[in-house]
């Protein structure tokens, strides 16, 4: 299967079932997790069953999944992965999003890759309006969205089924549309 995109580092490409125990690695470090479930450890089973399977779906108005695999470049170790789905089967509005392990923070991946989708986006696949989302507490990921070109739009209160550590501050929403991408070209 040919890879969705590629950056100067990264390589972003289809899910598959070999993906399993790298997911399982991702979602089992607390501090990956930290903002996700409090850092609750996860199952293979939930990674089989529910994660994996989303990971996996196919959007048939773009025809392409909506999340994707980040190795990198020149090793193929794999990074974590990167989300960037219709927010509604037939909208060109989406949601950007990304895990990434610890050993690839603080070196630029998360930007990279959220910048390469976002031009993707708006280049190839006729999205109008990137949005994206994270705790309020959560600066490194607010951090990303604003180095990717996204901008506060807003404050919001989650419906979280279970309190964690920081979401009693609520969370924020990014954006970037076609016309700011466009003017800050």
């Amino acid at each position: 299967m040919a890879n969705f995109l590629e950056t100067d580092r990264l390589v972003l490409r289809a899910f598959t079932v070999a993906d399993t125990d790298h997911l399982l690695a991702l979602d089992n470090d607390p501090e990956v997790m930290r903002f996700i479930n409090g850092g609750r450890p996860t199952s293979r089973q939930v990674i089989e069953t529910r994660t994996l399977p989303r990971l996996l779906h196919v959007y048939p108005y773009w025809e392409t999944h909506g999340y994707w695999a980040a190795q990198e470049k020149t090793t193929g170790t794999f990074l974590g992965w990167f989300e960037f789905r219709p927010l509604e089967e037939h909208s060109t509005d989406v949601e950007l999003g990304y895990r990434l392990n610890r050993a690839a923070w603080g070196r630029g991946y998360a930007t990279e890759g959220s910048r390469a989708l976002i031009r993707k986006g708006f280049t190839e696949l006729e999205v109008e309006r990137v949005t994206a989302n994270t705790m309020a507490v959560n600066t490194r990921s607010r951090r990303v969205m604003e180095k990717s070109g996204l901008s506060f739009v807003r404050d919001f209160t989650g419906d979280w089924p279970e309190a964690i550590e920081g979401s009693e501050h609520g969370e924020v929403e990014y954006e970037l549309t076609r016309t700011g991408w466009e003017q800050a070209r």
